[in-house]
């Protein structure tokens, strides 16, 4: 079985220190960037969908509505005694 030394001790919590700091670094110079383009991502999916919604809008103003046809007018029968 092996024992922890301190100079062990020290250079573990030394590493662990800077990893740290290195990825704290690292997100304060990446995570901007990944949310402009999730930003941008969704914007343009909102654009699409709002295309979509005007195109569907416009193509029902310009088809005319079906005319029911008349089969005949109503007659309405009395009964006869």
């Amino acid at each position: 079985m092996q024992e922890a030394s301190f100079r062990n001790i020290i250079y573990t919590l030394f590493w662990i220190v800077v990893i740290y700091y290195a990825l704290k670094f690292l997100a304060k110079l990446l995570l901007p960037i990944m949310a402009k383009k999730v930003v941008e991502k969704a914007e343009q999916q909102f654009r699409n969908q709002h295309e979509q919604y005007q195109n569907a809008q416009q193509s029902k103003k310009d088809t005319k509505p079906k005319e029911s046809k008349k089969v005949g007018d109503y007659i309405d029968y009395e009964e006869i005694e």
